[in-house]
């Protein structure tokens, strides 16, 4: 009997699905390029930091996140009772939220909170999905600065007043490491702290963040980027799928009905953006010199 063809799993609410799409289509996951993860194309390994930090014992103790904490706030250059480390951006945005509410304008990233009007306004920056940097005399009651190291070269816009919420896991490439942080008043720090769970930040990323800030290059990093922006932008527009300006490491593409469709048996994945309220429009990570060209071959294959 004849196996039923094999289709391509509806598309998550996050991005990060090519190890679903790997399964479901039964792909080598190793071998799928995930574009629908906007991580830094240009950052360094972070497993020999990893594997360093379990040679040290990091997975035989409590997590004890003081070093990390330091480090970040030496290389932020901010007060240390205004950070607070976190399980990843989702467990600082998800702690604030709990603390102040808040709400969006369409669209923005999922996880922020959609309340009522008269609550914090919650604004992304740069933009998701659209990758814009917000104009200098924009202002929001929460900022979400998660790609915006990326894009600007330095650590934080610095609106006096304004709590921020971070991810580092995309910063270093690293998401299953999870590590994010919030930076706010001392008052918010502190609520936001005994509204945490305990040992949220685990061994491994506490153990590894202070090497991996060792090795950070923002205005390197951003520069980096948009020269691959740039190449990818190129190849994305040669095939009519109208990228739309960006000032990060992903980027819209307005005309892109059936795109992840398309691309994923070939080993590519992408970001459908109708979960943004973008139906027929396709968010694209910008990837390094070898997963361009694994997309080109895929955007060729593909073809309608």
């Amino acid at each position: 009997m004849t196996a039923p063809p094999r289709s391509v799993p509806p598309a998550g609410t996050h991005g990060g699905d090519g190890a679903a799409v790997a399964a479901a289509l039964g792909l080598d996951p190793s071998h799928v390029v995930d574009l629908s993860a906007s991580l830094n194309p240009v950052a360094p390994d972070p497993g020999p930091v990893v594997r360093a930090a379990i040679d040290a014992g990091a997975l035989g103790r409590y997590p004890d996140p003081s070093a990390a904490h330091a480090a970040l706030v030496g290389a932020m250059d901010v007060e240390p009772e205004r950070l607070l480390l976190t399980n990843g951006g989702a467990e600082a945005i998800t702690v604030l939220a709990g603390l102040i509410g808040g709400r969006v304008e369409e669209p923005e990233f999922s996880l922020h909170p959609r309340g009522g009007p008269d609550e914090p306004l919650w604004r992304s920056n740069p933009h998701n999905p659209s990758g814009l940097l917000a104009p200098p005399g924009a202002r929001a009651g929460v900022w979400d600065e998660a790609f915006y190291p990326l894009a600007a070269g330095k650590w934080t816009r610095g609106d006096t007043g304004v709590p921020v919420v971070g991810s580092l896991t995309k910063l270093f490439a690293c998401p299953g490491l999870r590590i994010g942080y919030l930076l706010a008043d001392p008052e918010t720090v502190s609520r936001a702290r005994v509204a945490q769970p305990a040992w949220s930040v685990n061994g491994l990323a506490a153990a590894a963040l202070p090497v991996l800030l060792e090795g950070a290059d923002l205005p390197g990093w951003r520069a980096a980027i948009a020269d691959l922006r740039s190449e990818l932008t190129t190849l994305l527009d040669a095939h009519g799928l109208e990228p739309q300006p960006s000032d990060v490491n992903y980027v819209l593409c307005a005309r892109a009905p059936g795109l992840r469709e398309r691309l994923a048996p070939h080993g590519v994945v992408v970001r459908d953006c109708a979960s943004f309220g973008l139906p027929g429009q396709a968010r694209v990570a910008v990837p390094g010199p070898a997963g361009l060209e694994r997309l080109a071959q895929a955007l060729e294959r593909s073809a309608p």
